[in-house]
């Protein structure tokens, strides 16, 4: 499995491809606006189908450009029902857009729970859910690649946010303890913004949640 980080859109909101070249088939984390012109020269370069989009949270720069990319690559959308409502009505984001920015809805095929586990590139993923920046963030965890893809609820040396309708510091900071920090420690953190960080490392040095 290759990794391919493409920070992208309005306010650099990270998208991950992760591409296996055996099996010819790709992954997308997270949508931000233009990604498909980021991702298309990358499929084909690797002779990958993208087969599926996994999306951490409803907020909008992570699924700005999601509903191009169902148009052209046509891959099974898998989010948290807890923001099903920011995903299929976006409009209710208005006031936190800037002005000319336009959403568009998608409608996952998947919603996904705390605990589930599928297959993807022929590795095992375990979806858990990780509240308080956004009622239905959550991670995608690939126990084999030590990789955790975690949205907004954590950052290198900070947190998400808080103060947006849905968001609870205290639900973040259980969140963050019981569902992220209980990883393996040499677990790879890849965050929603910002460098990617190592479950030890936040663990031992966040200033906002410790270990």
């Amino acid at each position: 499995m290759k990794l391919h980080v493409l920070p992208a859109g309005p306010i650099a909101t990270n998208a991950y491809l992760l591409t296996a070249a055996e099996c010819g088939e790709a992954v997308l984390i997270d949508a931000p606006g233009d990604i498909w012109a980021e991702i298309q020269p990358l499929l084909a370069k690797e002779k990958c189908r993208l087969t599926e989009l996994w999306l951490t949270h409803g907020h909008w720069d992570h699924t700005q450009g999601a509903a191009e990319v169902v148009r052209q690559a046509k891959p099974r959308v898998r989010a948290q029902a807890d923001d099903r409502v920011l995903y299929e009505t976006p409009q209710v984001m208005s006031a936190f857009l800037a002005p000319g920015l336009k959403l568009e809805p998608v409608f996952p095929d998947l919603w996904v729970t705390d605990g589930e586990h599928f297959q993807a590139l022929g590795l095992d993923v375990e979806v858990r859910h990780v509240p308080g920046h956004c009622p239905g963030n959550v991670l995608f965890y690939l126990a084999a690649a030590q990789a955790a893809f975690v949205g907004d609820a954590l950052f290198a040396g900070s947190v998400g946010r808080t103060d947006f309708p849905g968001g609870s510091l205290e639900v973040l900071t259980q969140a963050i303890r019981g569902r992220i920090y209980t990883l393996p420690v040499e677990t790879i953190i890849y965050p929603g913004h910002g460098p990617a960080t190592t479950v030890g490392d936040e663990r031992q040095n966040n200033p906002y949640v410790s270990g």
